[in-house]
């Protein structure tokens, strides 16, 4: 099972603003769907950091065939669907 997709910054600055204007977690979690716990991090974010982006992104390893290389393997599916990348 995959993680959960990150919220919007729209939607983190809903959060923040809904709690700085003093609305409880839960009404916040309902007024954004999404759950509590989400909305009690983002706001200790906010916080502690003064910020509330997500640092997901661009984790996880390089790719290894760039652009030049996938156009090659595609050509080479199109013409023989058994042949492998190195042969």
């Amino acid at each position: 099972m995959g993680k959960a997709a990150d919220l919007s910054e729209f939607d983190r600055g809903q959060i923040v603003m809904a709690r700085k204007l003093g609305t409880s977690i839960a009404e916040t979690a309902r007024l954004v769907g999404c759950s509590r716990s989400a909305v009690v991090s983002i706001h200790a974010k906010w916080i502690n950091d003064g910020d509330t982006r997500s640092r997901r992104e661009g984790v996880g390893r390089p790719r290894v065939n760039k652009e030049k290389g996938r156009r090659r393997l595609s050509r080479l599916v199109k013409q023989n669907r058994r042949q492998t990348w190195l042969s």
